[in-house]
């Protein structure tokens, strides 16, 4: 049996989430650079549109939290490459859109470029697939059936406290 000291990272991870959506790419889209669509399903409010160009900052105001995002790579209804984060510990985060029909599009997630050590690195890709996860099914109910289902907040609420580690299942 191998002990939790043996474990070696070989290669680090990233957080992954994906999700089928049914509404067309341009809606799909729209709902992740558009501020006033986002804020029903991810964020409290945005600064400008996730474009190249322009400083964004996302709001959390649950959690007296934000988070500044650079665009550096923009193909509308295709893909999205962005730094987000903190000066000192900003990660990469890649928005693949894809058309499966006319009205059904296939959205992935790819959160790359954490920082520390081993065990730092996986706590956050664990942590960063669970939120997107959160933040696409917020998504797809959103745009598919106009329910804001406030994941996000309700995710951790303020009086619960952000560390869940200790909680009993």
């Amino acid at each position: 049996m191998t002990e939790a000291s043996d474990l070696q990272l070989m290669l680090a991870p990233s957080a992954r989430a994906q999700m089928v959506i049914r509404k067309p790419v341009a809606e799909v889209f729209e709902a992740i650079v558009d501020p006033e669509v986002t804020s029903n399903f991810w964020f409290s409010r945005g600064s400008a549109r996730l474009e190249p160009g322009n400083d964004v900052e996302w709001f959390w105001e649950t959690y007296g939290a934000s988070a500044k995002a650079v665009v550096r790579d923009f193909e509308p209804q295709r893909r999205i490459v962005m730094d987000w984060g903190g000066d000192n510990d900003s990660t990469t985060v890649e928005w693949i859109f894809t058309p499966l029909s006319e009205s059904t599009t296939f959205l992935q997630v790819v959160n790359s470029g954490s920082r520390g050590n081993g065990d730092e690195i996986v706590s956050q890709a664990i942590g960063s697939t669970e939120g997107f996860a959160l933040v696409l099914a917020g998504l797809k109910a959103y745009l598919e059936h106009g329910l804001r289902l406030n994941l996000v907040p309700d995710h951790v609420p303020p009086a619960a406290g952000s560390d869940t580690s200790s909680r009993d299942e």
